[in-house]
C-alpha cells in the first residue's frame, strides 16, 4: 500500500495502531434489543448492506462475536474471507450486535479515525491476497491469523484526507457496483432467452414459417420410427397433467411416448464400490442441467465394471437423466462415449431408431417438461419419478427433417447467447479488476493528489498522519483500548 515514497503528510503504520482488533465484550442488559448477524448476512460487494435479525442481547452475547455501530467486521475463515465478506456495522438496535465467531472486529482506536477508510483497507486486493496466503489450519477450515490483521502494514493519510478518500471511494465504487449489477442481469436475461428459445422450439413456433413451405408427414415418419421398437412389454403407469405439454405441441406433429422411442438403461441395487482407477464413473452429481460435469471424479474398477453394467452401455448422443434426489430432472447429453460407468439414480435414454435425440434433449430441458416430471414424482425429502411413470410421458414427434432443423436453429441461437454471455463475463472481470485498481490508487494517494495540493494546511503539522498516531497513542494511554460499552435497555 505504499511502504516508500509516501504522499506528503502520510505515515507508515499497521492496523493495530489505528484500530482495536476484537475489542472486549460489550456489557448490556439481557433484555436489550440487539442485532444478530450470521455469516450469511454479511455482504461481499463494497457497497453491500449488512442485514441482521433482532434478538434480545442475553440470547447472543456469550456465544458470538460482539460488535457495535461503526465497527468493521471481516470474515476470517475460508472461503468467506477470499470472497470479501466484510461490512461497516450500522443501524443496529441500541447500536449493539453479535454474530458469527468467524468474524474479526476492527474498531477505530479513536472516533476521529475514518471507519470507511478502515473498511476499504480490508476490502483491498493486497489485504485479501496476503491474508489468504497466510491462512492456517486444516484444509476446508483455514483461517486468517489475528496477528496478520493486527500487523498488516498500511499507508495512513491525515484525518481530513481519509474522509476525502472515503467520499471518493463511495462515489466511484457505487458507479462500479451499478455497472456490475447491469452485467449480472445480462446472465439472467440470457437464461430467460434460452428458455424462450426452448419453448418456441418444442411447441413448433420456432419452425412455423419454415414448415409452411415444406411437405411434411410426421405421422408417416413416426410409423417408420416405431418399426425399430423393442417388442419387450413394459409396465406403464398412467401419467397426469399431459395437457401441460401436449396442448403446446404443434398440430402438424405426431405424438408418442418415451417407451416407444427409447430403450431405458438404469442401474439398481447397492451403490457400486468406488475405486482409485478403472472406468470413469458418472453419478447423479455429474449430471447437471444441460451439461456433464467433471466433478466429482470417481472410478469403478474394471472387475466391478463388467458385473455392474449388465443392463447396457451408453453411446454418444444418448440422453442422461437424474431420476430422484434434489437434482431430479437434470438432463445432459452423452458427449463422451460408451467407455464409462453409470451409477444409481441415473437413467440413460438410448434411441431404438433414427430419432434425433438432440431434439428430445432440448424438449426435456424446457420448463413445461420439467414441471410435468415434478408433478409425476413421488416422495417429499427425496422426490423421484418411477421408470414406469417416465415411460408413459408424452413426446412430440416432428418429421425427421424438422427435428434436424429445430436442433440447428436452437444451437445457432444458443451460440449467439453464449457469445453475449462471454462478453458479459469478460466485462464483469474488468469491472472487478477496476474496483481493486481504484482502491490501489486510493492507498497510493493518487485519488487525492489535487486535493492535497489545494489544502496543504490540512495535511501538515497537527493535521498530519504522524500527529494523528501520536494522538491515538496518548488517548490509549489514558483510557486503555477496547473499553466495554454499557447499554441501557430500550423497549420496543
Amino acid at each position: 500500500m505504499g511502504e516508500v515514497n509516501l504522499p506528503e503528510g502520510w505515515a507508515q503504520t499497521v492496523i493495530s495502531d489505528i484500530a482495536d482488533v476484537n475489542p472486549k465484550k460489550i456489557e448490556a442488559e439481557a433484555e436489550a434489543l440487539s442485532g444478530f448477524v450470521p455469516m450469511s448476512h454479511a455482504p461481499t460487494d463494497f457497497n453491500g448492506t449488512l442485514s441482521f435479525e433482532e434478538k434480545p442481547w442475553g440470547e447472543i452475547k456469550k456465544s458470538y462475536t460482539n460488535f457495535q455501530d461503526h465497527d468493521v467486521i471481516v470474515a476470517k475463515v475460508t472461503p468467506c474471507f477470499e470472497n470479501g465478506k466484510a461490512a461497516i456495522v450500522r443501524g443496529l438496535p441500541n447500536g449493539i450486535g453479535a454474530g458469527s465467531s468467524e468474524f474479526y472486529v476492527l474498531r477505530p482506536a479513536i472516533k476521529e479515525v475514518s471507519t470507511r477508510f478502515l473498511f476499504s483497507i480490508v476490502k483491498s486486493y493486497k489485504f485479501l491476497q496476503e491474508g489468504a496466503a497466510n491462512m492456517t489450519g486444516a484444509v476446508g477450515l483455514r483461517r486468517v491469523p489475528r496477528a496478520f490483521v493486527e500487523t498488516f502494514p498500511i499507508a495512513l493519510p491525515p484525518l481530513a484526507e481519509q474522509k476525502v478518500i472515503a467520499n471518493k471511494l463511495d462515489t466511484l465504487l457505487a458507479q462500479v457496483e451499478t455497472t456490475k449489477a447491469r452485467l449480472d442481469r445480462i446472465q439472467q436475461i440470457l437464461k430467460t432467452f434460452r428458455q424462450s428459445v426452448l419453448a418456441a422450439a418444442v411447441s413448433g413456433k420456432l419452425t412455423e414459417e419454415w414448415r409452411g413451405g415444406e411437405t411434411l408427414d410426421a405421422k408417416a415418419d413416426l410409423e417408420k420410427e416405431l418399426l425399430f421398437k423393442d417388442d419387450k412389454k413394459r409396465k406403464i403407469e398412467a401419467t397426469s397433467s399431459h395437457e401441460l405439454v401436449v396442448d403446446n405441441f404443434s398440430h402438424a406433429w405426431a405424438e408418442t411416448k418415451f417407451d416407444e422411442l427409447y430403450r431405458f438403461i438404469d442401474y439398481r441395487g447397492k451403490t457400486p464400490n468406488k475405486s482409485e482407477s478403472g472406468k470413469r464413473l458418472y453419478t447423479a452429481k455429474n449430471i447437471k442441467m444441460g451439461y456433464l460435469s467433471n466433478e466429482p471424479i470417481e472410478y469403478l474398477s474394471e472387475k466391478d465394471y463388467k458385473s455392474w453394467m449388465t443392463r447396457g452401455f451408453s453411446k454418444v448422443n444418448d440422453i442422461f437423466f437424474v431420476t430422484e434426489g434434489h437434482t431430479m430432472g437434470c438432463v445432459a447429453l452423452n458427449d463422451i462415449g460408451s467407455d464409462i460407468a453409470l451409477a444409481q439414480r441415473t437413467l440413460t435414454l438410448q434411441p431404438y431408431g433414427d430419432v434425433c435425440t438432440k431434439f428430445h434433449y432440448y424438449f426435456m430441458l424446457s420448463h413445461s417438461f420439467q414441471k410435468l416430471v415434478d408433478l409425476n414424482a413421488t416422495g417429499t425429502a427425496a422426490k423421484g419419478i418411477k421408470a414406469s411413470k417416465f415411460r408413459g410421458l408424452p413426446l412430440p414427434f416432428p418429421t425427421y427433417k424438422e427435428q434436424t432443423e429445430i436442433v440447428r436453429r436452437v444451437e445457432e441461437l444458443f451460440a449467439f447467447a453464449d457469445r453475449i454471455g462471454q462478453k458479459a463475463n469478460a466485462g464483469l472481470e474488468r469491472v472487478n479488476n477496476l474496483t481493486q485498481s481504484i482502491l490501489a490508487k486510493a492507498f497510493r494517494g493518487e485519488l487525492t493528489s489535487d486535493w492535497r495540493a489545494n489544502n496543504p494546511e490540512l495535511i501538515s503539522g497537527d493535521n498530519s498522519a504522524e500527529a494523528l498516531l501520536k494522538k491515538i497513542k496518548a488517548e490509549r494511554a489514558i483510557k486503555g483500548s477496547g473499553n466495554k460499552l454499557k447499554v441501557k435497555r430500550t423497549k420496543r
